[in-house]
């Protein structure tokens, strides 16, 4: 069977990202709060989250996974957060997190001020890492504008996807390009990637 092109998997990505957007939709706002809960308290168990100082998280958008919880019990982690920037080439720039200096994106999330305290990508240990779907091996399906994608390229810390158990599928369609998550987290589920 002859490999996908690029164009292809986009095609397959595209059309598998409308079907997995209205399934975690689906679930309901109270159910996915109580997932949320769940998988953050499945984080605050795990020793490499314990282990790590300086953490990247995100502010939750178009019904994610939400862990803000998680960002306010600790607040003696240092928590990282993206700034996106589409107009310079999809960047992200990170912050230190305060509830105090966040401001509304156009894309809908909150996101740092542009003033907040950088942080630069090498000190980072751990990213909690969204995205619409994951699968067994820990390949990851966004929203498509290539944000974390470009991020993860130079990472070298550790990555962990966040998902609801409904948004674990069996295979993400994925290209030599895409960097998959060393760990997943679900709200029942926190397991090594294969």
């Amino acid at each position: 069977m002859a490999a996908m092109t690029d164009e292809e998997i986009s095609r397959q990505k595209s059309q598998f990202r409308k079907e997995c957007l209205g399934i975690r939709k689906s679930l309901g706002a109270e159910a996915r709060e109580k997932a949320s809960l769940a998988i953050c308290e499945n984080i605050e168990a795990w020793d490499i989250f314990q282990q790590g100082q300086t953490i990247l998280s995100y502010m939750p958008i178009k019904s994610e996974v939400a862990l803000t919880p998680l960002m306010k019990r600790h607040p003696q982690k240092r928590w990282a957060l993206p700034r996106i920037i589409p107009e310079e080439n999809h960047r992200m720039v990170f912050h230190e997190y305060d509830p105090n200096r966040m401001i509304r994106h156009s894309f809908g999330m909150e996101e740092p001020s542009p003033d907040s305290p950088i942080i630069h990508p090498a000190e980072i240990e751990l990213a909690l890492i969204p995205g619409v779907a994951f699968d067994r091996r820990g390949f990851r399906l966004g929203y498509g504008g290539g944000y974390f994608d470009r991020f993860l390229e130079h990472f070298r810390g550790g990555r962990a996807g966040i998902s609801f158990r409904a948004a674990l599928v069996d295979a993400v369609p994925h290209s030599v390009y895409d960097i998959p998550m060393q760990w997943i987290v679900m709200e029942d589920e926190l397991f090594k990637s294969k």
